[in-house]
């Protein structure tokens, strides 16, 4: 998780999530042993700097990319743990520690652990911060997959735009949004197959981010399939983990449902063929699955082929589509042109409020006062200078 992904009342949801929460406080709670160093990844509010405080580390490293790190000072502050506890205001990847960690814990997960850094950082934490024969947190983790029976989540995918009241033809928008996944929550009852692992992440070892399965399906009863979910089980430490699992309670991170652009009458027995996969690039995944049908008896014969992917689901221009070709020459518009300034000053080290004075009389039909121009410098000089 990073800070862009919530909200303090995001976070609050997510130390409320028992199952999750509770888990790991035990995983701490076991694996921290009195003197020990920690590194927290993804801090957040703080919470399992504070836990391994309280279970004995002599010294947490608390790393946060996001704004959020003040609040969590503050509260290591009210707990009496200001000493005990070293903020770092940071990229995990980008920071340089002064001693090797005896624990490592991170929650960076979205609604699947395949999300933005986390391979990346666990794996670079691994290499960078942990002691030989030290603990990180979780260990590993499962992915699991199941067809579904979710009339309500593939309403959305179809509905307005193929049963639209005002009789249009939207149907170049169903395209894209089929081809979109999204969080969900779905019960036991709505699997029309037996679950089937599909993937495991073990942190000791995985070095690559990238993912690919090919998974064999059976249809357990009949029912109207609408797409596939995908879950996760999290072995924190042995013994202690939890799982967002449709049979379990549910979870703040919910499942991830890949809908199918059309609904599939599913026979017992018949058999369902998914490929499913996830490549990291420029820090998002690009998710891409293909989807076969048929009866077991007849496996030439597919009643249902569907190839899908995220890259489908972004409407795109003509212009746009130009200006990302291999051949295209780009010119600056204004915005880069003022961009390109404002980093040219800030490497010349001229103080902001004098950049921001540059601007207005540089750019005196695009700032008509000194504030709007600080504001964009200030934007900028947030992002990118030290």
């Amino acid at each position: 998780m990073t800070a862009a992904e919530y909200s303090l009342s995001g976070y609050g949801n997510m130390i409320a999530d028992d199952a999750r929460t509770d888990a790991y406080a035990r995983a701490i709670g076991e694996a921290v042993r009195p003197g020990a160093i920690v590194v927290d990844i993804g801090t957040g509010t703080g919470l399992f700097a504070l836990l391994a405080c309280r279970a004995g580390a002599r010294r947490v490293y608390a790393i946060e990319h996001g704004e959020v790190i003040e609040v969590a000072r503050r509260i290591a502050a009210d707990n009496g743990y200001r000493d005990s506890i070293e903020f770092i205001h940071a990229q995990s990847t980008q920071v340089e520690l002064p001693e090797r960690a005896d624990v490592v814990v991170a929650d960076l997960h979205g609604v699947l652990p395949l999300f933005r850094a986390n391979v990346t950082a666990m794996a670079d934490a691994r290499r960078r911060f942990l002691k030989p024969g030290g603990v990180l947190i979780p260990g590993r983790e499962s992915l699991w997959l199941a067809c579904v029976d979710a009339p309500d989540l593939h309403r959305t995918v179809t509905t307005p735009w193929l049963d639209n009241k005002y009789g249009l033809d939207m149907q170049a928008a169903r395209d894209l949004t089929a081809n979109q996944w999204r969080r969900a929550v779905v019960g036991a009852g709505q699997l029309l197959s037996e679950p089937q692992r599909c993937g495991e992440i073990d942190y000791a070892t995985i070095e690559d981010p990238a993912y690919a399965t090919s998974v064999t399906l059976s249809a357990a009863r009949e029912g109207i399939a609408h797409g596939f979910c995908v879950w996760f089980d999290s072995t924190l430490v042995p013994g202690v983990g939890f799982s967002n699992s449709p049979a379990g309670a549910g979870l703040v991170y919910g499942s991830a449902y890949f809908p199918w652009p059309e609904a599939v009458t599913l026979r017992e027995g018949d058999t369902i063929v998914i490929r499913l996969q996830a490549s990291l690039i420029a820090g998002e995944y690009l998710w891409t699955w293909k989807s076969r049908v048929h009866d077991p008896r007849d496996p030439a014969a597919a009643r249902a082929r569907f190839t899908q992917s995220d890259f489908l689901a972004e409407p795109m221009t003509a212009e746009r589509l130009r200006r990302q070709s291999a051949t295209h020459v780009p010119s600056l518009n204004e915005d880069g042109r003022v961009d390109r300034l404002v980093l040219q000053l800030m490497g010349e080290r001229i103080p902001v409020g004098e950049i921001a004075r540059r601007l207005v009389a540089e750019f005196p039909g695009r700032f008509e006062n000194w504030d709007g121009a600080l504001t964009r410098v200030g934007d900028l000089s947030a992002r990118y200078s030290r």
